[in-house]
């Protein structure tokens, strides 16, 4: 269903949409056209740039930008496939779900051909672009919802070559912290959708908002590049942590549910910790208040365990059941 005049298999730069079709109200025959960028020459990995997986997560739909700008294929060893803003219509109205259908395109995979237009896309990845990638790199952020010490990251696959490789990649990115992460939200996400492929996944949680620092967007647009070089796909020297005479990445874990801290109750939520803090079990991070009742304490939002807090709730105005924090645990890299 989706269409595009981009050759897949031809050398050089190409820039063109791809074309969902889309029925609304005022046109019949009308296409959501998601703009993508080819860049190719000669032998060396696919690699598969995306940003805007959600609307309103912005570090990475600029970094893909710049670089499908920037790239030419003298500076690439293979293929780069670059898609900014691949939920198209959330990014244009800064949303994390799509306008059209109300769908989070990070629990749509494996997709529909003739599904809705999120359930199409999805599809379009899992049964075209992964299986030309041999690496694929989701760019995330917090959005407005959560705000994040700017980190790479990573599911712990099963398979250890994957793995591996996955580290060390997630790794070049050159983050102060890196995180392990597992799925307490749903099904049908893109990296699983991947990696079950057997591809070598990188993706981030880059700070969050909508007030995005410059440090932010250097994170975002050094890393990727850094990434690229790490996996053979552009020209350059690799850059590593000691080489930019930063210390070793500090790398996290929250693999269980208690991890990750869920609203009690509705209110305004205040933060008690810095990101990026070294908490104890036990320890006070943060508080509800109650809009209804001033007159109440606060319902204390604790740590259920010692590691860093590597993520809060952007928005003070919280309902219950939203996740105000995530607590992650310090692990040796060597243990993986």
């Amino acid at each position: 269903m989706i269409i595009t005049t981009i050759d897949f298999e031809a050398s050089g730069k190409q820039q063109d949409f791809l074309r969902v079709p889309y029925s609304h109200n005022l046109g019949g025959w009308a296409n959501v056209m998601i703009p993508i960028t080819t860049i190719a020459n000669g032998e060396g990995p696919t690699v598969l740039i995306l940003g805007g997986n959600h609307g309103d997560e912005y570090q990475g739909q600029i970094a893909a930008m710049k670089l499908a700008r920037e790239l030419t294929p003298d500076s690439v060893t293979g293929r780069v496939i670059l898609i900014p803003s691949l939920n198209f219509p959330a990014a244009r109205t800064a949303t994390r779900l799509s306008p059209l259908d109300g769908m989070n395109m990070n629990r749509a995979f494996p997709g529909e051909e003739e599904g809705c237009v999120t359930s199409q896309i999805a599809h379009y990845l899992t049964t075209v672009l992964f299986p030309l990638s041999d690496v694929v790199i989701d760019i995330h952020s917090g959005g407005r919802s959560m705000e994040f010490v700017p980190c790479a990251h990573m599911h712990l696959v099963e398979d250890l070559d994957q793995r591996k490789k996955m580290l060390a990649a997630m790794l070049a990115w050159n983050t102060d912290f890196a995180f392990l992460y597992a799925d307490i939200a749903g099904t049908g996400l893109l990296p699983v959708e991947a990696e079950n492929q057997g591809k070598l996944v990188v993706t981030t949680e880059l700070g969050g908002g909508e007030a995005i620092p410059a440090c932010v967007h250097r994170i975002a647009q050094n890393g990727l590049r850094n990434v690229l070089i790490h996996v053979g796909a552009i020209q350059g020297e690799e850059q590593t942590r000691e080489s930019l005479g930063k210390p070793p990445t500090i790398l996290t874990q929250a693999l269980n549910r208690e991890d990750y801290i869920l609203a009690p109750e509705s209110g305004v939520f205040e933060i008690a910790v810095d990101l990026g803090t070294l908490v104890q079990q036990g320890e006070t991070v943060g508080a509800i208040h109650h809009l209804e009742r001033p007159d109440r304490e606060p319902e204390k939002i604790v740590a259920q365990s010692t590691g860093y807090l590597v993520t809060m709730r952007a928005p003070c105005l919280t309902q219950q059941g939203d996740c105000v924090a995530v607590i992650a645990q310090e692990v040796d890299p060597r243990s993986l």
